[in-house]
This record gives structure tokens, C-alpha cells and sequence, in this order.
């Protein structure tokens, strides 16, 4: 059954306000970002249970493992993405959909890929009950290859901890693209920045720490 979509009350907008201020203080400034986040209702990408404190800056489980992340953790690398409007983005690990949502609100033709299929095809039922947005497109396919018929892209995000840096996905960057991901096999991942100059070389910067769920190759059923 399809779970029907909630009420945005103005309590829910309060929250939202309240949760802007907080990631704001944590140092996020792109004023674009936070409008981005500020208008999208979390609580429509969560299970009804979690409603009182599906604003707390904090991650919840959604299933088949995965979870949202924090709503700072999808600031911060919405941020280093530098999205533009109009810019073709690819994201790999749809989840709960949020971060494509916060991508679509900012004016991004997303291309997202799910490797879970329960997650998955929950997704493709459930979305249009809970967001305006067209302009994302859903995938059912291994993260590692990318979207290659679709490719070139202006930005790609990783939304999970990729040990290395997949080769497919820089050859799926425009010149001058931008690849944020969380790199590393530890149990923390350091955020990282890959901008593809346009003789093809790379432009690596490293940032904060964060902890990711691990992203993982083939395509789960």
C-alpha cells in the first residue's frame, strides 16, 4: 500500500527554520543550500513514527540498511558541489530520496541510482505521492558504473563511502565537472572534492570527516 502523503504543518516549517539556524552555526553559508533545505519536508522521506523528530540534525534508518543522512552532512556536500541551475547531476545512492529532492529544489536535472531494489522500487511508487519535482530520474543499477548513456555530467555525488575513486564515474565528468564524495574504507571518511581540469587531470581538496554506510558494488535484489 502507498503510503499517502503528509501534512506540512507549520509546525513542521518551524522545525524546519530552527534546524536552518542550527546547520547554519555549523558553518554552512550557501544561502542557496539552506533555502534548498528549508523547503523540502524531511518528514515526508521518513516512516510516520519518526514526525516529532524527524528535524533533529541527525540520521534515521529507511531500510535495506541504508539511512537519510544528517541534514548538515547533505548540506556540506551540496555545498562543495557547487550546484548551478540546469546542471546535470548524477548521485549515486538515491536512499530516501532527500538528497535528490534537495538537488531538484536548487534547479538540478538529477540522475540518481539505487542498488538496493527494495529501495528502489518503494521509491518509484511512493515519490510522486511526496515531491513536486520531474526532474529526477531513477536508476536501478550498480553505483561503480555510473550512468554512462547519459553521461557526460556536470557533477556527480557519492552518497555513500567509496573506498577509491571510481574510474567510470570521473570519465562521466564534463570538463571542469565536479565529483564530491566521502573517500575511504575506515570507519570515518573524509570528504573530498574532484574537479576534471579540462586538459583531464585532476584537482583533488579534502575537507571534514564524516561516517558513511558503505557503497557497494552490483546490484542488490
Amino acid at each position: 500500500m502507498i503510503r499517502q502523503i503528509q501534512e506540512d504543518t507549520y509546525r513542521h516549517k518551524g522545525l524546519r527554520r530552527k534546524l536552518i539556524e542550527e546547520i547554519r552555526k555549523k558553518g554552512i553559508t550557501d544561502e542557496k543550500v539552506l533555502a534548498a533545505i528549508e523547503a523540502i519536508p524531511r518528514h515526508y522521506f521518513l516512516d510516520p513514527a519518526f514526525d516529532k523528530i524527524a528535524y533533529e540534525d541527525r540520521a534515521f534508518p529507511i531500510g535495506s540498511g541504508q539511512t537519510i543522512s544528517q541534514p548538515y552532512t547533505v548540506a556540506y556536500q551540496t555545498e562543495l558541489l557547487q550546484v548551478k541551475r540546469l546542471d546535470k547531476v548524477l548521485e549515486i545512492g538515491t536512499g530516501s530520496v532527500y538528497q535528490s529532492s534537495v538537488l531538484a529544489e536548487m534547479g538540478a536535472q538529477v540522475y540518481t541510482i539505487e542498488r538496493q531494489k527494495q529501495l528502489y522500487d518503494k521509491n518509484l511508487k511512493e515519490y510522486p505521492f511526496k515531491s513536486k519535482y520531474k526532474k529526477i530520474k531513477f536508476f536501478y543499477g550498480d553505483g561503480y558504473e555510473g550512468l554512462p548513456t547519459f553521461a557526460p555530467f556536470d557533477k556527480i555525488l557519492i552518497t555513500a563511502a567509496a573506498p577509491f575513486i571510481p574510474d567510470a564515474l570521473v570519465d562521466q565528468l564534463k570538463p571542469n565537472g565536479i565529483l564530491v564524495l566521502p573517500l575511504g574504507n575506515d570507519e570515518v571518511q573524509t570528504m573530498t572534492r574532484i574537479t576534471k581540469l579540462p586538459n583531464g587531470e585532476l584537482q583533488t581538496e579534502t575537507f571534514s570527516d564524516f561516517i558513511f554506510v558503505p557503497m557497494l558494488s552490483g546490484k542488490a535484489k
